[in-house]
């Protein structure tokens, strides 16, 4: 071999050495660098003719394996889901309380409760009045903090959504550049190792927002996609868009993630394919879990007051209101009743004797006040004024009034043995005559009207839906504006099937005046959600989906709308905690009503434990049940909730652990072999110097001898 060779081959070696050195240095200085994969150095013998021309650096690679990093980034992304979700599910658990915490909505109840069975033990005393209305009052606050909880809950999910989004066009932007980098490194044959690494590390980030799968290109480049294959980037640059609702109201609609191609400009809604990741994690929370408990909080709220409202209808105080003045029905005076049962009403002097009775008989047809038949509400309320002229009656604007002359009061009653029932309720009861608990908008949604009566919405009105798919996707948004003359007429708008949502369910009227949604076969995991209604029924205020309940803000703002009667809270003397004693033999002159007396109190005590009807309502069934056994129902659900979102999470982490064990092993650095390594090179560098050095004595020999 000549003496070019031998130095030839003592460089290259030389070279490698150097290069393997750096190596195996930037592998120990960020044996700590998250996202960081070991590099290696690649050699190869280099020849001519058979000769040995020393080594070849054949570059410079990152130690990976393509399948462990996918299965990392699934988990990754599967963990950052559960985790999204078990965050906000404990702090709302958190929020709710257990059962045996007396600040929590459900100790409240039971505190609440106990005070009315003090009042009740002793009607005059105010103190116990005071404690009874306050304690009922605090149950009512705190349901509507838990519902304004989680309105802000699912605004801090909106808006995390939108930072999220933020976050991913900043990664994929940089992976573009990126990817540009790596493809110019490559082609010059210099080390990549460095951008590929940010790659990495990028993709990991990203991985934890969304479910992504990389496939790396020839050139170095790497095109993301999502797990079910919608690209995010490839040759061109993907951007997302998405604009926060500002609001976690409920019936809002939240708008759709999309994706814009630069090249092109097209628009696909892309949020239907995220699958997992913190993004999918927060639109389950959005969409999902925080709607149904909030419908479960509604409906238990509405049961409380409702079932307050029954026992306080039914009852009186001493002395008894002059004026009995009922909540917003939405019904019109043009409304046909429908129902059954007997009710009476009595107009008591100040010292409780009866001054005059006016006894009404409801049947499917109409209605009898003191044997003169009648159809309407209307009706009603013209032959209650004609019935005495002890006392007054009006309704307008959804409220029946009733007024006594002189300083008398009104007192009503069901009858015992055939309670009048409108809607499933008594007759004072339905029209909210005499409730404890107030509120803005109705509280159930079972109107005992018919659909011949007429629909009194203005023309012009209309309501709009969505439809979404079972994937999440928007299917078709509906408009049905107010059209003929009843509700009939208005129902059968809802249900066409080319202009309105008959393609996929259908509205009818129960027996009770309740306005239901059955899904068509084949679309039952279809979502019919209300997005606006501009109509309004007569006087009332009320626009059509708040009378009959359509839509998650009718339903689920009850939570926030109950409060104690001003009147009431006011002078606590008006709390209903005695009974009238009046029979079929009662005449003007008995002794209806007793100071001291406490069976009002005992009635609204007892509705603690008695059975009631509650609607389906988030996760749990309808069906009977107390108030008690609701409030553990919401407890519970709330509760395993929450601790499935924690073994979720628990799970999912388990998961990516061993994922992550699994890739560090082959990725990660370990210093012992560097340090071996860097000795191996250290001795390579060496023996090609001593190499040199061997060259260089012979050619001085060789000199020495010319």
């Amino acid at each position: 071999m000549s003496l070019n060779g031998i130095i030839g081959n003592a460089l290259s070696g030389l070279q490698a050495a150097q290069l393997g050195m750096r190596t195996a240095s930037n592998n120990v200085s960020n044996v700590n660098t998250p996202g960081y994969a070991r590099t290696e150095l690649g050699q190869a013998a280099r020849n001519a003719a058979g000769q040995g021309m020393g080594v070849e650096v054949t570059g410079i690679r990152r130690v990976v394996d393509e399948f462990l990093v996918a299965a990392s980034q699934r988990a990754s992304s599967d963990a950052s889901r559960a985790e999204a979700v078990n965050g906000f599910l404990d702090r709302l658990q958190a929020q709710f309380g257990s059962t045996d915490d007396s600040t929590s909505l459900f100790g409240r109840l039971n505190r609440a409760f106990t005070s009315i069975g003090s009042a009740a033990l002793d009607p005059a005393e105010r103190v116990s009045r005071l404690s009874a209305v306050s304690d009922l009052q605090a149950v009512f606050d705190e349901a509507r903090r838990l519902s304004g909880e989680i309105r802000s809950m699912r605004d801090e999910a909106d808006q995390r959504i939108a930072a999220g989004v933020g976050r991913v066009n900043e990664i994929l932007a940089e992976l573009a550049e990126l990817n540009n980098e790596v493809r110019s490194l490559n082609a010059g044959a210099s080390d990549s190792t460095g951008a590929q690494n940010r790659q990495a590390e990028l993709l990991d980030e990203l991985s934890g927002l969304l479910d992504v799968r990389a496939e790396k290109q020839p050139d170095g480049r790497v095109f993301v996609r999502t797990q079910n294959g919608v690209s995010l980037l490839d040759n061109a640059l993907i951007t997302l868009d998405y604009t926060p609702a500002g609001t976690g109201a409920y019936g809002v609609e939240y708008g759709a993630i999309t994706a814009s191609v630069s090249s092109s400009g097209a628009t696909v809604d892309i949020g239907v394919n995220i699958r997992s990741g913190e993004l999918r994690g927060l639109m389950d929370l959005r969409d999902g879990e925080l709607p149904a408990l909030a419908a479960e909080l509604a409906e238990f709220a509405s049961g409380v007051a409702d079932a307050v409202n029954a026992a306080h209808n039914n009852a009186s105080a001493y002395p008894p209101p002059g004026v009995l003045e009922g909540r917003n029905t939405g019904l019109l005076s043009s409304d046909v009743l429908t129902g059954s049962g007997e009710a009476s009403i009595a107009v008591v002097a100040s010292d409780g004797t009866l001054v005059d009775r006016i006894d009404l008989v409801f049947g499917a047809g109409g209605f009898t006040v003191n044997g003169v038949a009648g159809t309407t509400i209307g009706d009603l309320a013209s032959l209650i004024d004609a019935a005495s002229p002890d006392i007054s009656a009006s309704f307008a604007g959804g409220r029946l009034t009733l007024t006594a002359s002189g300083t008398n009061g009104i007192a009503t009653l069901q009858d015992e043995t055939s309670p009048s029932s409108l809607g499933g309720r008594g007759f004072a009861h339905f029209f909210g005559l005499n409730d404890l608990v107030d509120s803005t908008r109705p509280a159930f949604f079972e109107t005992a009207v018919t659909g011949t009566a007429a629909h009194g919405l203005a023309a012009g009105g209309e309501m709009s839906f969505a439809i979404y798919a079972p994937d999440g996707r928007k299917a078709q948004e509906i408009t049905v504006p107010v059209t003929g003359t009843s509700l009939d007429d208005m129902i059968s708008a809802l249900n066409d099937p080319v202009t309105g949502i008959g393609r996929f369910g259908s509205y009818a009227l129960d027996s009770s005046g309740r306005l239901n949604f059955t899904p068509t076969s084949g679309y039952a995991n279809y979502e019919v959600a209300l997005t606006s209604d501009n109509t309004q029924r007569g006087s009332t205020g009320l626009a059509f989906s708040q009378v009959f309940g359509i839509g998650d803000a009718a339903a689920m703002n009850r939570a926030e709308s109950f409060n104690i009667d001003p009147d009431i809270r006011g002078d606590t003397s008006r709390l209903a905690l005695a009974k009238l004693d009046l029979t079929g033999t009662s005449a003007a002159g008995d002794i209806v009503l007793a100071e001291g007396d406490g069976r009002g109190g005992q009635a609204l005590q007892s509705v603690l434990t008695a059975k009631r009807s509650f609607a389906a309502a988030g996760g749990l069934a309808g069906g009977q049940a107390s108030l008690e056994d609701y409030a553990a129902r919401l407890a519970g659900d709330v509760g395993s909730r929450a601790a499935r979102a924690e073994r979720s999470l628990s799970g999912a982490e388990a998961v990516k652990s061993a994922a992550d064990q699994k890739r560090s092993d082959v990725e990660g650095v370990n210093l012992d072999e560097e340090l071996a390594r860097m000795t191996l090179y250290q001795q390579a560098y060496n023996a090609s110097a001593r190499l040199l050095q061997a060259a260089k004595e012979m050619t001085d020999a060789l000199l020495s001898i010319v």
